[in-house]
């Protein structure tokens, strides 16, 4: 599958990944956009909003500790081990779209959690933000100050953390090969990032079963899942 590039991947000093739900899909958690996605069964685009987190607190948080429940049972697999296990031989980024932590898991060193992570809770007001795995005893859980907490991720309308942002520009800037991997490409500005690797040369590479709007413009697309494409990557940037 990488025959045409082998050469630039053998000689890449830094690979970077960018990470979409897909690739997370086969460690059973589902996408927002797939066929057995979220979006399915939950209108994301009313529940995913500052507005609707005050509007209505406990049914936010239901659907949060749904995906909490179901992130947490969940493992790495070969896409995110192989991701991993490149570090042993380049130097390798992580600009991930997922909130999952399933990067952190397998091993990865250098990841950007771009939309957060499900699994840091911080308070509505005050500056409390702690890892939090176990389930609690009451939606919506309140905080020592008294206040409501929340999952520590980025929903509709708001920001992406600018530390984290910046940092996955710089690493777009930089590096000579770009991986984006199970993203549909849909979300601003997590979408850019491809094409700040562009501008710099890198050579892209697009693994994806579906195509997307930016496949045209991949140096080579790969209609294929994560955990079945990226292994094969070990035996040429090892050699």
């Amino acid at each position: 599958m990488f025959e045409s590039i082998a050469d630039k991947l053998y000689q890449a000093k830094k690979i970077v990944f960018v990470t979409g739900a897909g690739i997370s899909q086969e460690s059973g958690i589902p996408t927002f956009r797939g066929k057995d996605g979220l979006w399915r069964k939950y209108d994301a685009m009313q529940l995913a909003t500052i507005d609707a987190f005050y509007e209505n607190p406990k049914l936010v948080w239901e659907w949060y500790e749904e995906r909490r429940k179901n992130i947490l049972a969940a493992k790495p697999n070969a896409g995110h081990v192989t991701i991993a296990d490149l570090e042993k031989f380049k130097q390798v980024r992580v600009l991930t779209q997922n909130i999952d932590g399933l990067h952190q898991l397998a091993g990865s060193s250098q990841v950007y959690e771009l939309h957060g992570s499900i699994i840091t809770i911080k308070c509505t007001v005050c500056d409390f933000k702690e890892k939090i795995t176990g389930e609690f005893s009451e939606l919506p859980p309140i905080c020592k100050c008294g206040n409501i907490l929340r999952p520590d991720v980025v929903w509709f309308g708001e920001q992406l953390p600018q530390d984290v942002w910046s940092g996955a520009i710089m690493q777009a800037n930089s590096c000579n090969v770009m991986f984006v991997v199970g993203t549909s490409l849909a979300v601003s500005p997590a979408n850019m990032l491809p094409i700040y690797a562009k501008q710099n040369g890198a050579t892209i590479i697009e693994v994806n079963p579906e195509e997307t709007p930016m496949s045209k413009s991949m140096d080579l697309s790969i209609r294929s899942t994560s955990a079945k494409v990226l292994p094969e990557l070990l035996s040429i940037v090892s050699k």
